[in-house]
């Protein structure tokens, strides 16, 4: 393997994103910071914690099949290869029942969350499957909401159910060519995201409650370790969350 491996991380401007890119940094990966703010990617790159320069902003919306290709062919011209995707960018919609949800706010959140995901995994394949030594690991970002689901999130729950379907067919037909597919699910990591639950957010019994949240940099913490086991080796599915949050029971 070559000394430096190379990490592309989706949705790197914020969040879990941002935490994930700075941990493989840390931690000697070049890190490619894909998302669609470009001054929120560069935040995210000036906030390094050494001045190593092997971290590429490519301001990139995930869910655009041509602007997919142009970040892969922009890794692939800078680093000649690609050992990690983390499939992070991710959106949801108004909290609103289902009945008034609107097509586009709907397709909005399917373009990102599993559109997104799946042309990112495309480009992914076709340079594990080429590069020597070949292969690679996709780890997607699941979400709690792909076992259970919050109160009025149909689109963000029915997309990250979809991301599991995805994950396993990763893990399936990437066997032969040492692709490895992992999820790791997520529950009330401390971002913008999440900010709300520390005012109340409703329940499935009809009651409002503030809920626990954990600092995000255990997230970060967690894909390291994924991303850091060797090929023949896999966290098939891990779950990270805030101990004491409402998922188990839920309901």
């Amino acid at each position: 393997m070559p000394a430096v491996k190379i990490a592309l991380v989706t949705g790197a401007g914020s969040g879990i994103g941002r935490a994930v890119s700075l941990a493989l940094h840390e931690n000697g990966w070049a890190v490619v910071l894909a998302g669609r703010r470009i001054n929120e990617l560069e935040k995210t790159a000036g906030l390094r914690k050494h001045s190593d320069p092997r971290m590429l902003v490519v301001p990139t919306d995930v869910s655009k099949p041509q602007a997919v290709r142009a970040l892969f062919s922009k890794i692939k011209e800078v680093f000649g290869r690609l050992d990690l995707l983390f499939n992070n960018a991710g959106t949801g919609a108004p909290p609103v029942p289902m009945e008034d949800l609107t097509f586009e706010q709907w397709k909005t959140v399917v373009d990102t969350n599993i559109h997104g995901v799946f042309l990112c995994t495309q480009e992914a394949i076709r340079i594990m499957k080429a590069q020597q030594p070949k292969g690679g690991r996709i780890i997607n970002n699941g979400s709690i909401s792909a076992h259970a689901p919050r109160p009025y999130s149909v689109a963000y729950t029915a997309t990250k159910h979809a991301v599991t379907g995805l994950t396993k067919c990763i893990s399936l037909d990437g066997r032969k060519d040492d692709i490895v597919g992992s999820q790791i699910d997520i529950g009330n990591a401390a971002t913008e995201m999440t900010e709300r639950m520390t005012k109340g957010v409703p329940q499935p019994n009809g009651s409002t409650m503030v809920e626990p949240r954990m600092d995000v940099k255990h997230v970060g913490s967690a894909v390291l370790y994924m991303a850091s086991l060797p090929l023949d080796a896999n966290v098939q599915f891990m779950t990270i969350m805030a101990s004491k949050m409402p998922f188990v029971g839920r309901g």
